[in-house]
Order: structure tokens, then C-alpha cells, then sequence
């Protein structure tokens, strides 16, 4: 039977790839794993390795080709290489069903042998290939430890960069034997990380080895009789361990003899726990640590917000930065919300929140004002003939900043999807490179978190920042009368270097005023 190789899945910021180069030619022998074709991206180079062992057959897209993610390249099929492989295997296993008797241990003994753990083939579990703006990046966690059983394609690792998080995964149904690279060690492209030995783990290894030492345990030593239970040793032991009362616990053994098994699920299930001790115990639990035991916990900075630091502290000492102020009544577009957002969320299948507003009273300001949109570069000054907005996503790994593409032609629905996209891949750290390069203008939005005033950095080579506060009722001056009205504090950080006081406070104004009165969008005045 034939067996299709496919092009990796690429990843989103990654829309096709192009056949480099094949290594092996139609009526070769491949092993599984071996490197057979590789494809190039505008990022990386991905390898393609054979999902099995055989001899390949068909070759369906030649090097040169554009192919999409998961596109069929080839077949492997059923060869010499193969061949002698499955004719043994076949011939062990003949030889293993004839020897073996209908005798559970014998069965389980012949697998222990056929299979022993740690005995697969060994593999190198490497980092992947860099992209060439990026020199290194930390293992920030590892996902499975030594010994632990994990399937094929099983994120073993994580690799923070200063951009993104890059996933490793497992190259075969196997275990880790060992970890060479620890979680905040720094490592180059394709170090090895640890080695992987096919076959073995937990699952498959040390789950019958568990049994058999469990039952063995039970074996070894005599039994106890406490009250009218009769205890094996293992779970005579767990009982201790865990402080059980032993009458809770039904013994599905001979005789109703409670084995280590029992045990284990009464103390999942919670159903052996002895009746609560008396208080003096809960009075000293509940009583404040002893003075000088005070912790401390010191972990490195993650080389995201590394990154953050060198940037704002970089932006602060390059950039001439100064800061203006002013408020925006809310009113007139939370009465647009409250009206219109169950029919948007029935229509869009996305909630109406205000960052859409924000975004689009931005796009229209900044190109009434294209010195804002502009970026310094050395000695030159960047027009940029088009609105790419960054709304700043606040992550457990720091701030990053996802860039909205083209923010003039998008609809207000199409702002507020991607935003909470961005969102959901930033808490994940699956946000690319791509999302987060380029951009002329950023929005931060401390509202969110209750802030009702703050002075934004500007993020290089950028030269201005809006900042959102939080909807605060306050009163106000209307006609002649004081009202309450929904007020939010706006912020914007320019660099004089490039920015105008003048313009600087004329943009501000101009998104107020598009706030204030959302027919303007519409009409563009």
C-alpha cells in the first residue's frame, strides 16, 4: 500500500513553499525519518522526511514547483528496503504467536523483550532552523520529561525568540532518554536539545513494568489484617502514606483482599479520607508563616520582554519625546454600541467592542495628517502611502504588538475578529513573525485594565503612540448645564524630531472629533 508524502503544514504567516530540492530519486530505498525533499519558504527551509520505510515511487511535484501546505509531493511504496524488514517482523511475530501460550504473563514477557525500553532507534531532538533576523533563542518550557511516552508530532519543547515561540516536536511514537538543553538554557539554530529513543515510555514501557512491580510488591511479604481487611504490602503501605481509614476501602481481591489498585482509587476518588483531626492541628495550618521564612523567587526575563526593555529604553534616549493630552464624551458611540451589538454579533458572529471605532477614527486621521504615518529612518523621513496599525496584546511573555494590515479598507467587524485573533494567538505565543513586523502607527489600550491615565513610549522606527484609558463618568460643561457624561482620557506620544507640536494636537483633536460624532467616518468631514 502507498504512503503519500506531504508538505509540512506551514505556518499561517507562510501561504506556499517551493520544491528545493529532492534527495532521493523514484525506485530509491528510504528508512522512516530519512530526509527526502526539502521546501523552501520566504522564511525557513523545511525538511520533509519519509513517513515510512520503503522505496519511493512517485515523485509529484520537481523541484522548482509551488506547492501548499500539506500538498502531496510523492509516494512510498512497499520495496526491497521495506521489504526484509516486514518479512522479519512478520516472521517474529509468527514466531512469537507460536511460541506464546494462552498465558497473560508469558504474553506480557515476550512484548517486555521484543520491545524493551529505551531500545528503538535514537534520534537527536534539534531546534529548529532560525530565520536569519533571529541569532538564538531560550528553551522556555519543556512540555514531556525523560521516560515520558509521547505519539509522533507531540510538542516536546517551546523556543522563545525575540519575535515568537517556536514548537518542537516529537519525530516518532517514542520517550525522551535525556535532556541536553535545559527550560532558560540559550541554544542556535538546530542544536540538539535532547535525544529521543523510538518505543519507548510510560505508556508502553513502564506501564507493564508498573504492574509487574505492583503486583510483585503485593507478592513480596505477608499480608495484614487490619480489623476485618486483610491488607497487602503494597497497599498496606499506600494507606500509610495517605492516612486512610482502611473500613472505606473495598478490597476487590481473593477474599476480599485490598490490593494497591484499591487503594489508588480511593484516593482519586476521595472516598477512604479519615474524619478531620482536631483543631489544634488546623490552628497551626492556618497560623502565619514564622517571621524570616519569607520567600523569594528569581527567574530570568523572558527574551521577549528583553527585547521590550532595550526598545522603550532606546525609544526614550533616541527619540525626542514629547506628550499631549485631551478627552473624548463617549456618549454618542456607546449609544451606537448599545443599539446596534446584538445585531452585529447575529451578522458578524463577532462582538461590537470600541477598538474598531479607534482603529478607524486612527486610519482617518493619519492620513490627514501623513506626518504622523511617517517613520525616521537615519536621516531620512519614511512616508508611508498606507495605515498599518499595531494594537498592543498584553502577554504572560510581555507586550507584543500584532500589526493590522491596510486599516483604510477594512470594515469595523474585520477589525474587531482580527484583534481578538491577535489576542487569543498572543496568550498562546502563536503570533509570527509576520504579524508583528512593520506598522506605522500603534494603539495601547490601558482601559482595559482600569487605567485612567498613562504616558505611552513610542514604538520605533515609529513616531507617534495612542493611548486609551479607561470610559470614566465625570461631569461636564454641556449648553450650559453640567451632565455626566462617559469621558476617556486620550494620550498621544509624538517625536518632535519629526511631529510638530501643532499637528500633533490638530491628529488628537481630529479622533476626538470622530468620536464624538461617528457620522463623520461615514461622510469624511
Amino acid at each position: 500500500m502507498a504512503t503519500d508524502i506531504k508538505a509540512p503544514t506551514f505556518p499561517e504567516s507562510v501561504a506556499e513553499g517551493t520544491v528545493a530540492a529532492w534527495h532521493k530519486k523514484p525506485g530509491d530505498s528510504v528508512e522512516r525519518d530519512e530526509l527526502i525533499v526539502e521546501i523552501e519558504t520566504d522564511k525557513v527551509v523545511l525538511e520533509v522526511v519519509a513517513p515510512e520505510a520503503g522505496t519511493l515511487t512517485d515523485v509529484m511535484a520537481e523541484e522548482g514547483d509551488t506547492v501548499e501546505s500539506e500538498q502531496i509531493l510523492g509516494k512510498i511504496g512497499e520495496g526491497s528496503a521495506a521489504g526484509s524488514k516486514e518479512e522479519s517482523s512478520s516472521e517474529n511475530s509468527s514466531s512469537e504467536k507460536s511460541s506464546s501460550s494462552n498465558d497473560s504473563a508469558e504474553k506480557t514477557e515476550s512484548k517486555a523483550e521484543s520491545k524493551p525500553a529505551g531500545g528503538g532507534k535514537k534520534h537527536d531532538v534539534k531546534a529548529p532552523s532560525f530565520p536569519e533576523s533571529i541569532q538564538e533563542g531560550t528553551v522556555a518550557t519543556w512540555h514531556k520529561k525523560v521516560g515520558e511516552a509521547v505519539k509522533r508530532d507531540e510538542v516536546l519543547a517551546d523556543i522563545e525568540t525575540d519575535k515568537v515561540v517556536l514548537e518542537v516536536v516529537a519525530p516518532a511514537d517514542g520517550a525522551l532518554e535525556a535532556i541536553k538543553a535545559e527550560e532558560g538554557s540559550q541554544v542556535e539554530s538546530e542544536a540538539i536539545l535532547a535525544t529521543f529513543v523510538e518505543g519507548g515510555g510510560s505508556d508502553e514501557a513502564s506501564a507493564p513494568a508498573s504492574n509487574n512491580a505492583s503486583s510483585s510488591s503485593d507478592d513480596e511479604g505477608a499480608d495484614e489484617k487490619v480489623g476485618d481487611k486483610i491488607l497487602a504490602p503494597a497497599a498496606r503501605k499506600m494507606v500509610a502514606e495517605h492516612d486512610l481509614d482502611v473500613s472505606k476501602i473495598e478490597g476487590t481481591g481473593k477474599g476480599g483482599r485490598i490490593l494497591k489498585e484499591d487503594v489508588q482509587k480511593a484516593v482519586k476518588d476521595g472516598s477512604a479520607k479519615k474524619a478531620a483531626k482536631s483543631s489544634a492541628p488546623a490552628k497551626a495550618a492556618a497560623a502565619p508563616a514564622v517571621q524570616g521564612e519569607r520567600e523569594e523567587k528569581r527567574v530570568p526575563m523572558t527574551r521577549l520582554r528583553q527585547t521590550i526593555a532595550k526598545r522603550l529604553v532606546q525609544a526614550q534616549q533616541t527619540a525626542a519625546m514629547l506628550t499631549t493630552y485631551n478627552e473624548v464624551d463617549m456618549t454618542e458611540i456607546m449609544a451606537l454600541r448599545a443599539q446596534y451589538k446584538e445585531t452585529f454579533q447575529k451578522t458578524h458572529d463577532i462582538k461590537l467592542g470600541f477598538m474598531g471605532f479607534f482603529v478607524k477614527a486612527a486610519s482617518e486621521a493619519l492620513k490627514r495628517f501623513p506626518d504622523v504615518n511617517a517613520s525616521i529612518d537615519g536621516t531620512d523621513i519614511v512616508y508611508h502611502g498606507y495605515q498599518d496599525i499595531g494594537v498592543a496584546v498584553s502577554t504572560d511573555r510581555g507586550l507584543v504588538v500584532p500589526v493590522l494590515r491596510d486599516t483604510d479598507s477594512m470594515k469595523i467587524a474585520d477589525v474587531e475578529r482580527t484583534i481578538v485573533d491577535f489576542g487569543k494567538r498572543g496568550r498562546d505565543g502563536k503570533l509570527g513573525m509576520d504579524d508583528m513586523i512593520g506598522g506605522t502607527f500603534t494603539i495601547t489600550n490601558g482601559g482595559t485594565f482600569g487605567s485612567l491615565m498613562s504616558t505611552p513610549i513610542i514604538n520605533p522606527p515609529q513616531t507617534a503612540i495612542l493611548g486609551m484609558h479607561k470610559i470614566q463618568d465625570r461631569p461636564m460643561a454641556v449648553n450650559g448645564k453640567v451632565e455626566i457624561r462617559p469621558m476617556m482620557y486620550l494620550a498621544l506620544s509624538y517625536d518632535h524630531r519629526m511631529i510638530d507640536g501643532k499637528d500633533a494636537v490638530r491628529f488628537l483633536v481630529t479622533i476626538k472629533e470622530l468620536l464624538e460624532d461617528p457620522a463623520r467616518l461615514l461622510l469624511d468631514v
